[in-house]
């Protein structure tokens, strides 16, 4: 029986229904006292002193660290997922809501009530509180996507293309600085035991914590051990090693105690990044036939001041290969502020730059007087225009297919406002998905044992998306037994390594690894005669009590010869209020070219939620920063707007058949990140076939349809 491709359902869902899954707050530790954060209240500037008598003296309180008192970290470190600042290193302030002093005390309580009432006395700067202000300052990356690439891009002759062409676009689109808000907030307990540090702490990249946490205090990566067998979500906000897990372990050094430090609510919209504002002028044009002769996307996007680090988010990267184009160019360009580090956010780049991109597109389709979906695919890119290689395997045309037909939209209508409902306005948008297809290198430990169950275990983390299994899925079909034999082991940096749980990836980098380590326990065991006997048995024939091997799958070459992305078609229903404005998404359908499935059940989840993740893109979410202090002041989940249930739609969810054995061997392209790309344009042109209104910016509010 095939385990993979069927709709199981999770393998750890009964401990989380019934709380037997513990997340990193919920470790019981021996001796354990608690942190609390102190952050700025100013948005620039240098603290000039502290008044720390009144909390010291406060029951319970065990020391208070600042910049006076911390200890010296190695701030040289360069690992990507280590977060080098703000660490209490120095006096300077760089944003409102900095962390600037931490409270240790035994018990929570105590913690919260000395924290309020430390003191900080600062020097007052003005600070950059909108990146609007200082577009004209517009710098180059300095390591435009750690280097991989270069930061701008450019093939033909795109300006002269635009000047000459007969059907032009210039317009700019702007999303919003947007946060993460995953159920569980950051949390992390430390202890260390002599020079060895234990951690439990709510991470995507159990081994980049290892080797981060290792570098800042300078000791082996072997004596950090990084214990997350549960994620509650992350979204990109727990791919690094946020400063609240290195002040956790600074605080379990300086009070020798184990010491727990969980982030609340408020100081999650300042602790951990965030998606950056973006401002993208796009030139677009065309020829009367509707091909695409002329793309020019400009990105600028917010950043933090630069001491704190580098973050560009990639908006442009889609513009270069989804449609061909002969003449394009592509720039990236950063804005600093008095803002903390941004981040990953769910399909970093694509998300944000592909709002502007599809609906732009949709804004020359209806200059042409053309179907949206007949512009696209006129356009349709046989191979990456970008890079000048063939795709590994590419069944957009097919997501377009089936999306259309399934959402019925050869019943649209051309002109706006042109379907109604008594004083209701109906539109119908799409948009194209895509997002890369990555691959990292990974570890696995498999053991066989002769009572019939498996030992599988691996260095990666489950964020909430089915880990537990789909692994379990793959191990079982590679040594031929039932799911429920299979015992899956995750989140350890004891175990084989594995990469960050992050860009869609973990399936394609973990799987492979887990499939070759089942296939070397099963060639110890078997020979030309016995490949079909179940692996009990042989052990059972040879009187061995187990058999085990360990195994890495490597990155091959593949990507220097293929273009590797997995694609989607969106299709949007909204009705509007054609009085009050008020916009509802009431009918949704994705169609996905996601690889080969593993499991149907947990992919239409992953599918839903990245959709539903769009919608409230489209629609609802924005962090508000207050202009003159640089203070967040929506730091909350009651006035940072995200969809209820009341707010979505059914949403029917394809799954495109596609395997692809390019770029891994189980054929999967990963799809965690790829269901959100293109939802708010989608919506977003489905409001202007409703009304007529174009916005290019977001969230679309009812205001903006005021007019």
């Amino acid at each position: 029986m095939a385990f993979i491709g069927q709709g199981l359902d999770r393998v750890d869902g009964r401990l989380k229904v019934t709380g037997g899954a513990q997340y990193a707050a919920e470790f019981r530790v021996p001796d354990l006292v608690h942190a609390v954060l102190v952050q700025s209240t100013i948005g620039a500037g240098a603290i000039t002193g502290f008044s720390l008598a009144a909390a010291q003296s406060m029951p319970g309180v065990l020391t208070i660290i600042t910049p006076e008192n911390a200890l010296k970290l190695h701030a040289e470190s360069n690992l990507p997922q280590a977060i080098r600042a703000p660490l209490l290193q120095d006096m300077d302030v760089h944003y409102n809501g900095q962390h600037v002093a931490v409270v240790v005390a035994e018990a929570l309580e105590q913690a919260d009530a000395a924290a309020a009432r430390v003191r900080v006395q600062y020097r007052r700067d003005e600070p950059i509180t909108s990146m609007d202000a200082v577009l004209d300052q517009a710098y180059l990356p300095k390591s435009f996507r750690n280097g991989e690439r270069p930061a701008d891009s450019r093939r033909g002759d795109p300006d002269g293309a635009f000047t000459a062409a007969q059907v032009k676009l210039d317009a700019v689109y702007v999303t919003p600085i947007e946060h993460h808000n995953p159920m569980e907030p950051h949390a992390t307990i430390a202890r260390w035991d002599g020079n060895q540090l234990t951690v439990w702490t709510a991470t995507q990249g159990i081994s980049g914590t290892q080797q981060s946490l290792a570098a800042l205090f300078g000791i082996d990566p072997k004596d950090v051990r990084v214990i997350c067998p549960y994620v509650g979500g992350g979204f990109g906000c727990k791919g690094n090693t946020w400063p609240p897990a290195t002040l956790a372990a600074m605080a379990a050094k300086l009070v020798g105690r184990p010491v727990k430090l969980a982030v609340t609510r408020a100081q999650m919209f300042t602790s951990n990044g965030y998606r950056p504002r973006t401002v993208q002028s796009l030139r677009f044009a065309a020829d009367q036939q509707g091909h695409l002769v002329s793309m020019r996307h400009d990105g600028i996007s917010q950043m933090s001041q630069p001491v704190l680090g580098e973050f560009a988010e990639p908006v442009g990267l889609a513009t270069e290969m989804l449609y061909a184009c002969p003449n394009v160019a592509v720039t990236h360009r950063l804005v600093a502020t008095n803002a903390p580090l941004p981040t990953y956010m769910r399909a970093p780049g694509e998300a944000s730059g592909n709002f502007a991109l599809e609906s732009a597109i949709d804004e020359l389709a209806v200059a042409l007087k053309q179907n949206p979906l007949d512009f696209r695919m006129r356009n349709y890119a046989e191979q990456d225009p970008h890079e000048n290689k063939p795709f590994a395997s590419k069944a957009l045309r097919e997501c377009y297919r089936q999306g259309a037909e399934a959402f019925g939209w050869s019943r649209r209508p051309s002109e706006p406002r042109a379907m109604r409902d008594g004083n209701v306005l109906i539109g119908w948008g799409m948009a194209t998905s895509t997002y890369p297809t990555h691959r990292m290198a990974a570890n696995a430990y498999v053991r066989v044992n002769a009572d019939g169950t498996a030992l599988v275990q691996v260095g990666t983390q489950d964020l909430g998306t089915g880990t537990y299994t789909v692994m379990s899925q793959i191990a079982a079909d590679e040594l031929g037994l039932p799911v429920q034999r299979i015992h899956l082991e995750l989140g350890d940096s004891r175990f084989p390594h594995a990469p960050v749980s992050g860009g869609s990836m973990t399936v394609a980098s973990v799987g492979p690894a887990i499939k070759t380590a089942c296939q070397a326990v099963r060639a110890k065991l078997s020979n030309d005669g016995d490949t079909n006997v179940a692996l009990p048995e042989l052990l059972a024939r040879r009187n061995m009590p187990s058999v085990e091997a360990s195994s890495e799958a490597k990155s091959g070459e593949e990507q220097k010869r293929y273009s590797m992305h997995a694609f989607g078609a969106q299709f949007a229903e909204v009705r509007v209020d054609a009085d009050l404005g008020e916009i509802r998404v009431s009918r949704y359908v994705g169609a996905f070219d996601g690889g080969r499935i593993i499991n149907t059940k947990t992919a239409r989840s992953q599918l839903i939620g990245g959709i539903v993740f769009g919608i409230g893109m489209a629609l609802l979410e924005e962090t508000h920063v207050d202009g003159e202090t640089g203070r967040v002041v929506n730091a909350n989940v009651s006035e940072y707007l995200m969809p209820v249930n009341a707010d979505i739609p059914d949403i029917q969810a394809i799954l495109v058949p596609n395997d692809e054995l390019v770029s891994n061997s189980l054929g999967a392209k990963g799809i965690g990140e790829l269901p959100m790309v293109g939802v708010a344009a989608a919506v977003a042109n489905a409001v202007y076939h409703a009304t007529g209104v174009r916005v290019r910016k977001l969230p679309i509010r009812i205001e903006d349809l005021l007019v």
